[in-house]
């Protein structure tokens, strides 16, 4: 099926307004140094806003949280995109559990690591239980904390299996877990593969998300669980909690999409 693509100069125009956020995220850096929560906080919402800015995509929040100023919090979400990263720095600021090949990209490794970005091996359990202390660490400390429990990025028609061990960190720090539903629209209201990273390269990707009219990127909050009102509750019962939120909504309109 032919998509329809923005004019070649308004992918121009975007890329260009994308190279002009890369020197003003360079200057910005040092500002995320995690010492003065307020200033890091405001200057990721600026990031993540102005990202999303350059390259044209709209942020459709529905059901926002109950408690956007409550900090201390673990913030899970599927996966589709490195626009997801953007998308809940502009609602949500946080900190983030990435995968360790992120911690070397330009510019965005290195705002990953002064935001405060937790860089782990997947293919290693050794990482785990030190990562599960640094995240309860951080969410006691009142710092919000966000992961991507899947572990690896999808189509985002669907929704993959959640991975239970970081879930660990929300039990013993007794943070609230806040889930979050990421879908992807194109100028027609249809949901797209096309801001996907999964198979496909970074640059790929960033080149199909600019060619695009208009990218609408829909934010669904799930209601808070608190621990402390699930006594008994172990990670694998609240990473069910959560899978089931994402996967129901992930699931709602995915027929109406780009590849029909």
């Amino acid at each position: 099926m032919s998509r329809q693509k923005a004019p070649f100069s308004t992918r121009l125009i975007r890329l260009g307004k994308l190279v002009v956020w890369l020197f003003q995220t360079g200057r910005n850096l040092n500002k995320i140094d995690g010492t003065h929560d307020e200033e890091r906080n405001q200057a990721l919402i600026t990031l993540g806003t102005t990202a999303l800015q350059a390259v044209g995509a709209k942020l459709n929040v529905s059901t926002p949280p109950e408690h956007f100023q409550i900090s201390g919090t673990l913030l899970v979400s599927n996966h589709v995109s490195w626009l997801d990263i953007f998308a809940m720095s502009a609602l949500l600021p946080s900190s983030f559990i990435s995968k360790q090949e992120i911690s070397n990209w330009p510019v965005l490794g290195k705002m990953g690591r002064n935001a405060g970005t937790v860089f782990i091996n997947r293919n290693s359990r050794k990482d785990v239980e030190p990562i599960n202390q640094a995240i309860s660490e951080a969410l006691r400390n009142g710092l919000n904390v966000s992961f991507f429990p899947e572990a690896r990025t999808s189509p985002g028609l669907d929704t993959l299996p959640f991975k239970a061990a970081l879930f660990q960190s929300a039990i013993d720090s007794n943070a609230p877990v806040q889930t979050v539903a990421l879908r992807y629209y194109d100028h027609e209201g249809r949901r797209t593969q096309l801001p996907s990273y999964a198979n496909t390269s970074l640059i790929k990707s960033l080149w199909r998300v600019v060619s695009m009219p208009q990218l609408h990127i829909r934010v669904d909050f799930a209601k808070p669980i608190y621990p402390h009102e699930h006594p008994d509750i172990d990670r694998f019962q609240l990473k069910e909690m959560a899978e089931a939120y994402v996967r129901e909504k992930v699931g709602e309109d995915a027929d109406n999409n780009d590849m029909v």
